[in-house]
């Protein structure tokens, strides 16, 4: 009796004696039909003092609490109680609750219950794959709610009864790996145990056994030290036909010929004749001939040095395995015409097989390892992928013979058969053979066992490659270089761009050829012996790396937006484009390359691609790489790069102010959080374009820092203003601000010529005016007053209002209009004169009152001038005298007043009466008597400072125009003295020269101008 019987009898032992402990206490607690507990009372049980009777059920998820009804009429003892366990295999605690009115329940008596599991719902078998020898898989559904902690497993080895506990169950699937290889175990069923410890004492329970019994077979181990030979019986003799009858007795003695690896039965195989099959002959060696086989030495049965070695890598002939490169026959032995075959040879096909010389075929092989249960060996021998004889032998027989007539591949196989005992016959593992093939000439070519090694493949362009290999230590006669494109299947229809090599193909040239820049191939190299191909060599995965994108160009769309485009090779395989940005970021104050967009490869050799959120103003490297489907994938180029300058954003004018002639702008930029101090801001140009001026532009450069500006601009004309931010390559405008320039008033507005009844203004032009409205208003309550008078419009500077009252004062005022603006008025009074008497008593008190006048002003004039000379004399260079002489004599005194007035006044400097003169607009050397006066007149000392800080306004605008207007004094004037070659050392310049008038002894320092 095994161990594990004894303990499972034990374990019901042990529940017995707790059920009639249970039995014996007065509290009991029965179960019934496995899975409902019954609970009753004893006499001993019932207390005086105790009103409440309960049963607590612990053990579930959820506490039960069962209260006992009150005895009935007669009875001092409740009712029994019953609870149906929801769960099965589980230790459940009953305890006995016994309570009052007056106070809580309390527990006095506790009964464990074991439940017994169910049986299992399905058991299922297995072989174990990576040692199907010696493992099987147990795999066991068990129903729900159902608990337990071991597993009993008993089974039928031989004819021994064998048990084990198993408790490595996970999730129902277990592996057992200690079985005898090839052996038959019968009755195997499983029982599920549940144990429990209460109080230090031990609960079991077992369930049922309801599933059917089950059965299995191990694999048994395959043959060891199988050799094979191949004898040419040409020149045979009687040995040789003993041997063949013998050979073919033997076959024709086996049970039967199997092709769908059928099994024979135990008692055919006990019935073969054991000496017909034990033929032993001396084997030759196949490199003897037959004239020789009488001297050959005989091979050991027990070799362990077969003749060929152990093939790794050619499974068994199936009707998968057919299809595979390795184990399919050669298309050149194929009559095919496929691409990619070993020779470009076309054969006809063959109706009948061709005529061979016999060929005998030597089997050997020891017993499996032990322990292994078998009862025999199958010999498979298949040509060209067809079964052509299928043998089986008795275990002790360990050598066949059979004879090869015709030519093709052949591929034999031995493996161990076990079938004793009533479960399924099974074979060893077919992973190993003997591969070859017979020529129609009779020479037959072994299988290459041999790998290439160290392969090597390199490029020799972006299409072509060159594929290399150590030498072999055999001598074979071809390779076959297998190429696969890795990446031709992994995109979609619309995205593959590759057309070669998509499937396996095969070429017996070492250059490959067609290659796709951008794809991944495998390339595996085989050793050819005729049709008869050798392991692949180790793979070798070759990456092509893509040719990259050209013609990068970028369009801009906005400040912040871009269009970038480019152009592809066609021949090139990749998976997506890859598009990066590079800029200084000014948050981390760092420059990097970040992945912006990632773009699918289509069929089209043209992209593009829309890039937004860019800084404004701001400098950019664009990069476009392809990405391969490789793994890992390659990219490609770095090359492929753009820079580009964005253009800055539209300022907006904020604010527009005009003072004084000044026009202050302010504007902004972007929002709050605009850095300018990373961008490539220029500046900013400020531009006002006029309407009507005679200069249409005014602008201002600013720098980028700066955001305000200030223009000087004419009054009363229409401009349009923009702010524009620049670059080094683009800039961009705000939005105009279109500002209406209200006139100025008219400036140094004088009266002249005053008459009785007429007085003549004039005043100079501030901007831009398109008239003049002329209005004069007697001063006064008179009757005048309340006349209204048209006002006068010109457009000229000067304007004569007549039809005055005599001896009348007036307030005249003149209003600039532009695009229907008045300015302010400009007001003077004027007076009108006395009304004439009679001429010739007019003009005799006319002419007495003007010679003592006359008389008194010249005296007066004379004292004052002569004061003034002597004041101004440190002042007056030579320059200042004038000499009327020559003036006279070119014409340009007056011929009246040659001889009066202008007499004595060239014995005075010309500093001192011109500045009176043109002080009230008299030009003695013109013929009209009123002109304009000039930005170049004298000036009194005492406004001297006035006057620079006047004419230094607006960046010195009025010295400029003096500057202009100084231009053309003086080039009317000789100057030929001191052209003279004697004088010219005595210039100062070379290029101002003295006029002729000043070439005369002045009173001041003599200097030239």
């Amino acid at each position: 009796m095994s161990s594990a019987l004894r303990w499972v009898l034990s374990l019901c032992f042990f529940i017995i004696i707790i059920f009639i402990i249970q039995s014996a206490a007065p509290f009991q607690v029965t179960l019934l039909d496995d899975e409902r507990m019954l609970m009753s009372l004893d006499a001993d049980d019932v207390r005086p003092d105790v009103s409440v009777y309960a049963v607590r059920v612990s053990g579930e998820p959820r506490t039960h609490t069962l209260l006992f009804p009150r005895p009935a009429d007669g009875q001092t003892l409740p009712r029994p109680l019953q609870f149906n366990a929801s769960y099965h295999g589980l230790c459940y605690s009953v305890s006995l609750m016994l309570g009052n009115d007056s106070s809580g329940s309390r527990a006095v008596r506790t009964v464990p219950v074991l439940t017994k599991p169910l049986p299992l719902d399905s058991v299922e078998m297995s072989d174990y794959g990576p040692s199907p020898e010696t493992g099987v898989v147990f795999q066991i559904r068990s129903p729900d709610r159902n608990i337990y902690t071991r597993v009993n497993i008993s089974f039928t080895e031989g004819r021994q009864q064998r048990y084990m506990l198993y408790k490595d169950f996970h999730k129902g699937k277990t592996v057992f790996k200690h079985w005898l290889s090839g052996t038959c175990y019968t009755n195997i069923t499983f029982q599920l145990i549940s144990e429990a410890t209460v109080n230090r004492s031990s609960l079991v329970s077992c369930s049922h056994i309801l599933h059917e019994p089950r059965q299995h077979r191990t694999v048994p181990n395959p043959p060891l030290n199988v050799s094979l030979k191949i004898i040419p019986l040409s020149g045979r003799g009687t040995p040789g036909t003993d041997l063949h009858g013998a050979v073919l007795k033997a076959s024709q003695n086996a049970s039967f010929l199997r092709r769908a690896r059928d099994v024979p039965s135990t008692e055919e195989q006990e019935e073969e004749d054991p000496e017909e099959i034990d033929v032993t002959q001396t084997p030759l060696n196949a490199s003897v001939t037959a004239a020789d086989s009488s001297t050959a030495e005989p091979v050991r049965e027990n070799s362990t040095e077969p003749l060929w070695a152990e093939p790794t890598g050619s499974p068994a002939p199936t009707a998968e395995g057919e299809e595979e490169f390795v184990n399919a026959v050669v298309p050149e032995y194929e009559d095919s015409n496929e691409p990619g075959s070993a020779m470009d040879l076309n054969f006809e096909p063959r109706v009948t097989p061709t005529p061979l010389s016999p060929i005998l075929l030597e089997l050997r092989w020891s017993p499996p390892r032990p322990p292994t249960s078998f009862d025999g060996f199958n010999i498979y021998i298949y040509r060209d992928g067809n079964s052509t004889e299928t043998a089986t032998v008795d275990e002790n027989t360990h050598e066949f013979f059979t004879e090869l007539s015709e030519a093709g591949t052949y591929w034999v196989h031995v493996t161990t058969l076990s079938s004793s005992g009533d479960c399924e016959a099974r074979e060893s593992s077919s992973t190993t053979g003997f591969t070859f093939y017979l020529s129609p000439s009779g020479e037959w070519m072994e299988q290459p066992q041999e790998r290439p090694q160290a392969v090597s493949v390199k490029m020799l362009d972006s299409s072509t490659a060159a594929v290399s290999w150590a030498p072999s230590a055999h001598r074979y006669n071809g390779s076959l270089i297998s190429v696969l494109s890795l990446t031709c299947l992994r995109p979609s229809i619309s995205q593959r761009m590759e057309n070669t090599y998509c499937s396996e193909e095969n070429i017996t040239s070492d250059i490959i050829t067609s290659l796709t820049p951008g794809a991944q191939y495998r390339v595996v190299v085989y050793h050819t012996n005729g049709p008869l191909i050798s392991p692949a060599s180790e793979p070798v995965i070759i990456d092509i790396e893509p040719t990259g994108v050209r013609d990068l160009v970028v369009y801009p769309l906005s400040p912040t937006a871009v269009i970038l485009s480019w152009q592809r090779p066609y021949n090139v395989a990749f998976r997506k484009y890859v598009l990066q940005t590079f800029f200084f970021n000014s948050a981390t104050q760092t420059s990097q390359w970040t992945t912006y967009y990632e773009i699918a490869a289509t069929a089209s050799v043209i992209a593009s691609v829309r890039v937004t959120d860019l800084l404004p103003a701001w400098y950019y490297n664009f990069r476009v790489t392809m990405v391969t489907w490789g793994d890992p994938p390659l990219s490609c180029c770095d090359g492929s790069t753009v820079s580009f300058v964005t253009a800055p954003e539209a300022p907006h004018i904020s604010s527009v102010d005009y003072s004084h002639g000044t026009l202050y702008v302010r504007w902004n930029y972007g929002d709050l959080f605009t850095d300018l101090s990373h961008s490539r801001m220029l500046h900013w140009q400020v531009t006002a374009e006029g309407k009507k001026g005679s200069r249409r532009r005014y602008s201002i450069d600013v720098t980028r820092s700066m955001m305000k500006a200030s223009l000087a601009l004419p009054p009363g004309d229409i401009y349009n203003l923009t702010v524009t931010a620049c670059t080094e390559r683009s800039r961009n405008t705000s939005a105009p601000h279109i500002m209406k320039l209200d006139p100025a008033a008219p400036k140094s507005l004088y009266a002249v010529n005053a008459s009785d009844t007429a007085v003549t203004l004039l005043w100079t032009e501030e901007g831009v005016v398109d008239f003049y409205q002329i209005a004069c208003r007697p001063l006064g309550t008179g009757r005048d007053r309340t006349k209204v008078r048209e006002p006068l419009v010109t457009a000229a500077h000067v304007v004569t209002v007549s039809g005055l009252q005599p001896s009348t004062s007036y307030n005249c005022t003149v209003t600039s209009s532009s695009y229907s603006s008045a300015s302010d008025p400009a007001f003077i009074t004027v007076s009108t004169a006395v009304r004439e008497m009679n001429p010739s008593v007019a003009a005799i008190s006319a002419l007495a009152v003007l010679s003592v006048l006359l008389i008194s002003l010249l005296v007066l004039f004379l004292l004052v001038l002569r004061k003034k000379h002597m004041e101004l004399s440190r002042e007056c260079g030579a320059e200042t005298f004038v000499n009327f002489a020559s003036f006279e004599r070119d014409g340009k005194l007056p011929y009246n007043w040659r001889r009066s007035l202008f007499a004595f006044l060239t014995l005075l400097p010309s500093c001192l009466w011109t500045d009176y003169l043109l002080a009230f607009y008299i030009n003695p050397w013109s013929k009209t008597a009123l002109k304009k006066r000039k930005l170049t007149s004298p000036v009194q000392l005492s406004d001297f400072d006035a006057y620079i800080k006047d004419m230094s306004k607006d960046s010195a605008y009025k010295f400029s125009l003096q500057f202009e207007e100084l231009k053309s004094v003086g080039l009317d004037l000789s100057h030929e003295a001191a052209d003279l070659p004697v004088n010219r050392p005595k210039n100062r310049y070379t290029n101002i020269l003295p006029y002729v008038i000043t070439e005369q002894p002045q009173i001041c320092l003599e200097r030239f101008i």
